[in-house]
């Protein structure tokens, strides 16, 4: 079995910037991906645009150049592959981490496919994209419903009932409102959230104020059905029917805690954040690190790629032994 100085989980973009920090240090390094690569982007909706600016998702100071000022997931997806290429990174693809044991001065790294890879150090840059989180109501199982949106020609001249009201749902609901979808987002809360994308905020504002969007605050689906969900209202307690088609649940996602429990890494009962060094990133296991938005826990706001991208060189600066790089956006974000 060959031992790599580095083992990186993960081939997102955070994890592509650990294996170049490593490639840049002349360490032997794998990169094991349970998709495709950037397969979390590659599942995003087809024409999203990204909240941060291009020159602040680049990685390995290598130039993301597009001819407007964000990127789209189409261009990301080249940009992240060039950069993988340019880079010359090792990785396996489709390979799901099952867990990761540390004996002595090793770990072992098992697929659920039975491969196992050995290395000095290991880096979790599992992301989240790949957890939603479930609602736990009957029916959400059900073949009509989903917690991903990826383009709007599917549901044109349909009901559709989004459950969520964050940037993804605010998405959605313009996109398919604009390709002949009846629309009805539900959430608890009693607006839209405030961490929408503010250019984002007066255009949905105005489709539910011309009623070409509804909603209904202040209220949570109670149960899923063939054609209809239904409805609880939190301060009224009426129960009530919406038609619905399709159902999008797009509540958001969080890291896989039991992956980060199975290979040792402590996590906060209640938020699910990692216990990790807040200047290199090294979790209480001496040698395994978390890096991206894996750290985040249940606050997948506080991390992102701006910031995530930045762990690698703190990583492997304290790999190597070097003075460690500072990632003040991240300590004073979390």
């Amino acid at each position: 079995m060959q031992l790599f100085d580095v083992i990186i989980v993960g081939g997102g973009p955070c994890g592509l910037a650990a294996g170049i920090e490593a490639a840049k240090a002349g360490l032997s390094h794998l990169i094991l991906e349970m998709g495709s690569l950037t397969e979390s982007i590659r599942q995003y909706p087809r024409r999203m645009r990204f909240f941060s600016t291009a020159e602040n998702i680049e990685i390995g100071g290598l130039p993301f150049p597009i001819s407007g000022v964000k990127a789209g997931r189409d261009e990301a997806l080249q940009y992240y592959r060039k950069a993988a290429a340019y880079y010359h990174l090792n990785f396996k693809l489709f390979q799901t981490v099952w867990d990761v044991q540390k004996e002595d001065d090793l770990f072992t790294v098992s697929t659920t496919t039975g491969e196992q890879y050995q290395a000095r150090k290991v880096i979790m840059a599992t992301g989240y994209f790949t957890r939603p989180r479930w609602l736990g109501i009957p029916g959400e199982n059900l073949p009509h419903v989903s917690h991903y949106y990826d383009e709007p020609f599917k549901y044109s001249f349909t009901n559709v009932v989004i459950i969520g009201a964050s940037n993804s749902a605010v998405e959605a609901a313009l996109e398919l409102y604009r390709h002949d979808v009846n629309i009805t987002v539900v959430h608890r809360g009693e607006d839209f959230r405030s961490t929408v994308k503010y250019w984002l905020v007066p255009d949905v504002k105005n489709r539910v104020k011309e009623g070409k969007i509804k909603t209904v605050f202040d209220s949570v689906v109670t149960q899923i059905g063939e054609k209809t969900v239904t409805i609880n209202n939190l301060k009224t307690g009426e129960e009530s029917h919406l038609p619905a088609d399709f159902v999008l649940v797009l509540t958001g996602y969080i890291p896989d805690a039991e992956l980060l429990r199975r290979c040792g890494i402590e996590l906060d009962p209640v938020t699910q954040v990692p216990v990790y060094n807040k200047e290199t990133f090294e979790t209480t296991v001496p040698g395994l690190y978390v890096c991206g938005t894996v750290m985040a826990g249940i606050y997948t706001e506080k991390v992102f790629i701006e910031n995530g991208r930045e762990h690698a060189q703190s990583i492997i600066d304290h790999i190597m032994g070097r003075e460690v790089h500072q990632v003040k956006e991240l300590i004073q974000r979390i």
